[in-house]
């Protein structure tokens, strides 16, 4: 059976061949343990590839690599018209040679693959993913509004996936976890804390890009208060991007030097010994997010979340037990949960064994059995049914 994946995970040439999003050549990975062949239908950039990047291991994958596209101003917008034949063509191409299919939104290149699922005969397997926040708040771009839109309609055929549940979802749009660890690796990060306690100096963690969006300025702002209200604390800051001399410049201006960690993108292997440190994983984003994979990740070494209140992230603390999710700009309220957790650390402990309980969700071996029964579902005429079937997916 032939996969077929579309989205705009970027992909860069280096010496090896093609690399691409770490985490996404994972999943990808995992994936193509239910299929003879996947294709993956994605951009390549010039350049250097970023330290995020990885090789596909798994020998079942090929990447079919199209022109980069998109970016700010009008330029850029135009830039995407001109690469939608281009799209068009690979897209249709690919679909009609595929067993099954996996768009992932939201992207330019995947709404285009999303509209013209309306038109094409095969695959009769479709799956839509939705890594976004699918029921914001506030203003956002008109291309996301669009394909949100598309998808909660039926004329694509396929099934869609979600993040978190919504009132007035349709049937044929379901609630699904995203993985980031291996069982391996889940078992490796409970054994690491099996004596973990809530302390001083109190250690917070972020990991991802060094932008604000993502919260950096105000994780930067929660230690200081800490600092101000004489918490011992000291915070971690795995990532990197264009803003990362800024955030260095403003810690050593609020004179947070010798408590704030820069550390760069770490691979796996070193970030575990920084999860098993946290105490907290902070990610006060404002931005659109899905659920991030880093709060799933700090949960399973006993780090509680504390994150911005966007998304389907306070539904998924609230049904893990573990966390709090806060208005993002509120920093105050990230301020005292922590100084309440101090005060109550037997709450802290019961929060963190909660959120190492629930990371056993976040397996790839969970998401492959999901998988399997979204897909079979999705191969039948009526998509909206539970997830409760398991049939072998290889014809």
């Amino acid at each position: 059976m032939r996969f077929l994946i579309v989205s705009h995970t970027p992909h860069f040439r280096s010496e090896g061949g093609l690399v691409g999003w770490g985490p996404t050549v994972r999943e990808i990975d995992r994936l193509a343990e239910l299929f003879d062949e996947v294709v993956h239908l994605a951009p390549l950039l010039p350049g250097p590839a970023p330290a995020s990047s990885l090789p596909y291991r798994s020998e079942r994958v090929r990447v079919r690599t199209v022109r980069a596209s998109g970016g700010d101003g009008w330029p850029a917008k135009l830039g995407i018209v001109r690469a939608w034949p281009e799209y068009a063509a690979a897209v249709w191409r690919e679909l009609k040679r595929a067993d099954a299919v996996q768009v992932r939104c939201p992207a330019n290149i995947s709404l285009l693959a999303s509209l013209l699922l309306a038109f094409a005969k095969r695959p009769a397997r479709r799956w839509i993913k939705y890594a976004g926040n699918w029921a914001p708040e506030g203003r956002e771009s008109w291309s996301y509004a669009f394909q949100r839109r598309w998808l909660r309609g039926t004329l694509h055929r396929a099934a869609v996936t979600v993040n978190g549940n919504w009132s007035g979802q349709p049937g044929h749009v379901h609630s699904f976890l995203n993985p980031c660890l291996t069982a391996e690796e889940a078992a490796g990060a409970r054994d690491m804390v099996r004596q973990k306690q809530l302390g001083e100096p109190v250690r917070l963690l972020y990991v991802g890009r060094l932008e604000r969006p993502k919260g950096v300025e105000r994780c930067i702002g929660i230690l200081e208060r800490l600092v101000q209200r004489r918490i011992p604390a000291e915070m971690d800051l795995v990532g990197d991007g264009p803003e990362r001399s800024a955030f260095v410049r403003m810690a050593n201006w609020r004179g947070l030097r010798d408590q704030v960690h820069f550390h760069g993108w770490l691979p796996r292997t070193a970030l575990a010994p920084l999860y098993a440190k946290a105490h907290f994983t902070l990610f006060p984003a404002t931005s659109s997010e899905g659920w991030p994979k880093v709060l799933s990740e700090g949960m399973a070494y006993g780090a509680v979340p504390l994150a911005g209140s966007v998304s389907s992230i306070p539904q998924y603390l609230e049904e893990f037990q573990t966390g709090r999710a806060h208005p993002p700009l509120n920093l105050d309220e990230f301020v005292s949960s922590i100084a309440w957790y101090l005060a109550h650390p037997s709450e802290w402990e019961r929060e963190s064994a909660n959120g190492m309980a629930a990371a056993g969700r976040f397996t790839y071996d969970h998401y492959v059995e999901r998988v399997r029964a979204l897909l079979d579902i999705a191969g039948k005429p009526h998509p909206g049914q539970a997830l409760d079937a398991a049939a072998p997916l290889r014809s």
